[in-house]
Order: structure tokens, then C-alpha cells, then sequence
């Protein structure tokens, strides 16, 4: 595979794919994960070292996005370009969930209601072309492992008609890529894959801030928590028919980036899964009998808490658990979480988990926007991160 890859839009023209990828380039080195940004020309192009491909030369800033999982969506809006953004997976869900974030954010929108759900029926190439998008926001490993029909020449085709491909699908839990990137597969944090969208719309000043409200975030839950001896045990799943999906809480990962640096003991740590997620039945879980049960998705439409503790409630065996009984089953959010939604997720999660260091968690219904907190009891602040995304005082 080429190490040198150059997203040129006079080579775009010819192959008929009929979008420029458009603007500026910032000179710059971002030495902690190894992704540089160099002025190449007077023109305004730029390179940026994509996993994959190695050094992307494009033209100008990409114009349209193709995207499936919301990360890249949130992350295209916190760097104040979120109208790129074509496409994205699991759409209502998704697009409600972040809405009820962005209602905090004053000046912050995200019009996802027209967009489609680029993997509802299967990933064709013919597909993308119809997309005909700058930049693509999927791992292609994924698609190799996920998507049929798909060959390594077919993903490189598009990179070169159209636009690169950006995505790390397996950093969410470190699981193993397509045998076609295997050895040079590099995983990635949430905020390090930031960093690189970052570069590659040319807006390293959004990112180095929204960073440091992230590590003010960081360094005041890591100061604020209780001993390790005094945390609970919390086992983080999603019900199904009469049995649990379960995830890890403190494994490495960006599935994990809301969960991690709480700090709380995994009641499921013991148990290992091949896949991305494991299951247990109740027995299991009444084994471990956790003192939080942290339910993922809780906070969307599609997994309301409130219906989640009454199917529990319901269930002979679900009803003795610890966490049923003592009204501690929370809902967590999206493990496809960009920087805004980490933010959030972050907070609400640290309420949820330790309401006596960070303030009680109110509750939430689906649908509705996220709480409202005083300023002293927020994690962040609120117009910081607003003024950050829209340049605005």
C-alpha cells in the first residue's frame, strides 16, 4: 500500500467524483501521537498522517463528510463543522441524544434530521459514490470485517476517486482489525482521534482548547473521588431478552472514555468475552450482585431507564438484585461518544456513580433535554465550550 496519498481536486475531476474538498492549511507538529501537519504548498495544501494511509496530502478543507458512527459527527461540530457531516448511523437515536447536549450549548445545532443511516442496509461502494464526500469517517477495517462484498482494491479505489478514509472502529475496545491492517493497526484514544479530525479540517486552536476543558474535567474528578476501598461496584450492561450484553468498565478503550476515569470497580471484571461485548443471565449478574447497575444507552429513546428498572423490577430474579433494590440502576449514555458528548457523558456518569463527591444525578426522561445544574455543581462550563465551537464571546 502506498505510504503517500495526495486528495487532489483537479485528479477528483477526471475520475467524475465532481466535488473540490476545499481551503486553507496551518502549519504545525502534534509530536504526542505522531500525526504532523506541514504547510506543502501556497495554495493551501496540507498533509496529514492518516492511520492506513500514512502521509494524505489534500488541496483544502473537506466541504462534506461522509459519517457513521456519531463520534465523528460530534467531533466535525465541536470544531465548527458540523454542516460537512452527510450521513450517520443509527440516526434518531443518535441525533436525539446529541440534541439533548447541544441544548446547553448556546449557538450550537446539528440538523440531523434529514440524514441517513448510511449502514441501514448494508455499505456498497456504489453508495459512496453517490455520497461523493471529501473525507470518509469510517475505519475501513471495519467495513472489510462487517460489510460483504468489500475487497482491499475497492477501499483503496475510493480513497483515491473520492476522499481518504479516517476511522479506528477497534480502538473502542482494542479489539483485532481486518488481517489487511493487522500489522500496522495503531490503536487510538477518543481525544487522540479528535486530535487527527482536528488536523484534518484545519482547526488545531478548537481542539487544543476543547482539550483543556477536557483535562480540567479530568483533574477535577481525579482529585474529587473517594478512596478506591470506598467505591462501588458497578456492572455496565444493556438488558436483552432474559439476558444481559455486558462491557467492561476500566479496559482500555474510547467505549470506555466516560466510564474509566471514574475509577469504580468492574463487578464483571472476572469475566472475559471473544467478541466486543459478552452476555450473562441473571444468575450471573445475581452472582456479582453489583451496587450500580450502569445501564448503556440508557439515556436514548431506544433503552429508556425508567422502562429498563421495571422490567427488572418485574422479573423474579431481577428484583433481587442489589442495585434494583436500592434504586441504583442508571442509565449511561453512548459509547459512540465525540468530545462533546464525553463531556456530558463524563459528568452525568460521575453524578450517577459518587452523588455525594459531584452532586445527585435528578433523573432523565428520553427525549428531554439534559438537566439543568447550577454553575457549581457543573463539570464544566457550559458557555466555555459553546464559545469555543461557534468562535463567538
Amino acid at each position: 500500500m502506498d505510504t503517500a496519498r495526495h486528495v487532489n481536486r483537479g485528479r477528483r475531476q477526471i475520475l467524475g467524483a465532481g466535488i473540490a474538498v476545499g481551503s486553507t492549511a496551518v502549519a504545525g507538529c502534534l509530536g504526542s501521537i505522531g500525526d504532523d501537519i506541514d504547510e506543502t504548498s501556497d495554495a493551501g495544501s496540507y498533509t496529514v498522517s492518516l492511520d492506513h494511509l500514512g502521509e494524505t496530502t489534500f488541496d483544502a478543507i473537506p466541504n462534506s463528510a461522509f459519517v457513521t458512527f456519531p463520534q465523528y459527527a460530534d467531533m466535525a461540530i465541536a470544531l465548527g463543522h458540523g454542516e460537512a457531516v452527510q450521513s450517520l448511523f443509527a440516526t434518531e437515536m443518535a441525533g436525539t441524544t446529541m440534541d439533548m447536549f447541544y441544548d446547553h450549548l448556546e449557538g450550537v445545532d446539528f440538523e440531523w434530521e434529514t440524514l441517513d443511516d448510511p449502514l441501514a442496509d448494508g455499505l456498497t461502494k456504489e453508495e459512496l459514490y453517490a455520497y461523493d464526500c471529501d473525507v470518509h469517517f469510517l475505519d475501513p477495517s471495519y467495513v472489510l470485517l462487517t460489510e460483504s462484498g468489500w475487497t482491499e482494491s475497492e477501499i483503496d479505489e475510493i480513497g483515491e476517486a473520492l476522499g481518504p478514509w479516517y476511522g479506528s472502529f477497534h480502538s473502542g475496545v482494542h479489539s483485532d482489525p481486518a488481517d489487511a491492517y493487522a500489522e500496522t493497526y495503531e490503536y487510538r484514544t477518543l481525544w487522540e482521534l479528535f486530535e487527527t479530525v482536528a488536523e484534518i479540517f484545519q482547526e488545531r486552536d478548537r481542539y487544543e482548547a476543547l482539550a483543556a476543558v477536557y483535562d480540567d474535567v479530568y483533574d477535577r474528578i481525579e482529585s474529587t473521588l473517594p478512596p478506591e476501598d470506598e467505591r462501588p461496584t458497578v456492572a455496565r450492561v444493556t438488558l436483552g431478552d432474559g439476558e444481559f450484553f455486558t462491557y467492561h468498565l476500566n479496559t482500555p478503550g474510547f467505549w470506555q472514555a466516560e466510564t474509566r476515569p471514574l475509577g469504580a470497580h468492574d463487578a464483571l471484571a472476572e469475566y472475559d468475552w471473544s467478541g466486543d461485548w459478552g452476555t450473562v443471565d441473571y444468575e450471573t449478574l445475581l452472582e456479582v450482585d453489583p451496587d450500580v447497575i450502569l445501564h448503556l444507552w440508557g439515556i436514548t429513546p431506544r433503552y429508556a431507564i425508567d422502562d429498563v428498572r421495571d422490567r427488572l423490577a418485574d422479573h423474579s430474579a431481577g428484583s433481587t438484585l442489589r442495585a434494583v433494590q436500592n434504586d441504583r440502576v442508571v442509565a449511561s449514555g453512548m459509547r459512540y461518544q465525540g468530545p462533546i458528548m464525553n463531556l456530558f457523558q463524563l459528568e452525568m456518569t460521575a453524578k450517577q456513580l459518587y452523588p455525594d463527591q459531584f452532586g445527585a444525578w435528578p433523573g432523565h426522561t428520553p427525549g428531554d433535554s439534559y438537566p439543568e445544574f447550577s454553575a457549581d455543581e457543573q463539570l464544566f462550563d457550559r458557555q466555555r465550550v459553546a464559545t469555543i465551537i461557534t468562535g463567538t464571546e
